[in-house]
């Protein structure tokens, strides 16, 4: 198939490219790099030493049968995704082209307009080059666990069966973003849904659950290959932010009580989702959704779980709670369905004490590049500004 990977270059997405690569697609990535920009205004760096967009295409087409063409250039920019769409002609698009972080969405006033302008109007742009150039073309879409919130019922996948006032009906499961970044995959769920039935565009939404990790296969073939490992407060998902406090001496810091339960998954299962969803595709005006995770965690699960990893490697590590910046239920119910993935064929890599045991390692490798004034939370999610920092200066051009 021909695959074209929007925001290639990123966390999720540049494995998932070299793994439908792998596979034998062939694959297009279109990226404006603006995640490295991002880096330089705040401050941080990944763990482990990121190699240029350039040289990572470089080293994956010295090795690979099929090469992999990368596109720089910005999906709010209708005229340069027009105009890859309309020269590659896809059979799927793999749609990653968005900010990412909901500590980023929730700094200030310019980073909530950024995201939510960036990804609503991009994902806008995208489905109308779909609908002019690819009409028949798969959109598989990265959505998120949390447009669904923490209901006390539990989460179904994409769509829930309502009785009300004698009457019945298949809706939209009711959705409970909890961050300007959230709200704007509830805005893509809903105006993807609406193009999927009025042009008959086929679609899936990944609502994808926290990702943990940074090896797949491909990714181990070359050093210049290596992806992402934030630790910081503001893109270091919680176990990676975990594993590199306890190699740096650090607390590891819990927001609140720690009840915060979510839905975890290892990258490799991440690239395997993508590709099951690429190889199932929908019919001609569906829309619909998997529930992208494995495994149901507490945060105070995974601080205890890498405090118990960390004692075997003669690290000690501790935990801190510290006072939640974000406006979030603390202890809750969590309950969601996950099968439609495993029922396609994936066989989950599920958290063990010896992966966290290999994420340690890496943190301990590469110790000396953890900078740990950029551990902590940046700002307070109801408005004030923390930790005598000073107000960021927003650069995405």
């Amino acid at each position: 198939m021909r695959v074209l990977v929007l925001g290639g270059d990123g966390y999720c997405g540049w494995p998932t490219a070299l793994h439908l690569s792998a596979a034998g697609h062939e694959l297009a990535i279109a990226d404006n790099l603006v995640r490295r920009r991002i880096d330089e205004e705040l401050g941080t760096s990944s763990l482990t030493p990121i190699r240029s967009a350039d040289q990572r295409i470089d080293a994956w087409n010295e090795r690979a049968g099929v090469p992999i063409d990368l596109f720089v250039g910005d999906v709010l920019d209708y005229d340069f995704l027009s105009g890859i769409m309309g020269e590659f002609l896809p059979s799927a698009v793999v749609h990653f082209a968005e900010q990412r972080s909901a500590p980023y969405s929730m700094l200030d006033r310019e980073h909530a307009v950024y995201t939510q302008h960036n990804n609503v109007i991009g994902t806008l742009n995208v489905l109308y080059a779909i609908q002019e150039h690819a009409p028949s073309a798969h959109l598989v879409k990265l959505g998120t666990m949390g447009e669904y919130g923490t209901p006390n019922i539990d989460i179904e996948e994409g769509f829930i069966e309502v009785e009300h006032k004698g009457r019945r009906d298949r809706l939209p499961f009711p959705k409970q973003p909890g961050s300007f970044y959230h709200l704007t995959k509830v805005h893509d769920s809903h105006n993807i849904a609406f193009a999927c039935k009025v042009w008959g565009l086929r679609a899936t939404d990944l609502n994808q659950g926290v990702v943990y990790g940074m090896v797949t296969p491909e990714t181990l073939i070359d050093e210049r290959l290596h992806n992402r490992f934030d630790y910081d407060g503001v893109f270091g998902t919680a176990l990676n932010r975990f594993c590199v406090q306890a190699a740096a001496g650090h607390p590891i810091t819990v927001y609140g009580r720690g009840g915060q339960t979510r839905g975890f998954l290892d990258i490799r299962d991440t690239v395997r989702c993508v590709e099951l969803a690429i190889m199932n595709p929908p019919a001609e005006g569906e829309y619909r959704v998997f529930n992208q995770f494995t495994e149901q965690f507490s945060v105070g699960e995974l601080a205890e779980m890498v405090v118990t990893a960390a004692a075997r490697l003669g690290v000690q590590g501790r935990v801190e709670h510290l006072p939640n910046p974000r406006v979030e239920a603390e202890e809750h119910y969590y309950n969601a369905v996950h099968t439609r993935l495993l029922d396609l064929g994936l066989e989950p890599h599920l958290l063990s004490q010896s992966l966290i045991d290999s994420l340690l390692n890496v943190a301990i490798q590469y110790r000396d590049r953890i900078d740990q004034r950029v551990i902590l939370p940046r700002g307070d999610w109801r408005g004030s500004r923390q930790h005598g920092r000073e107000r960021l200066t927003t650069t995405f051009s």
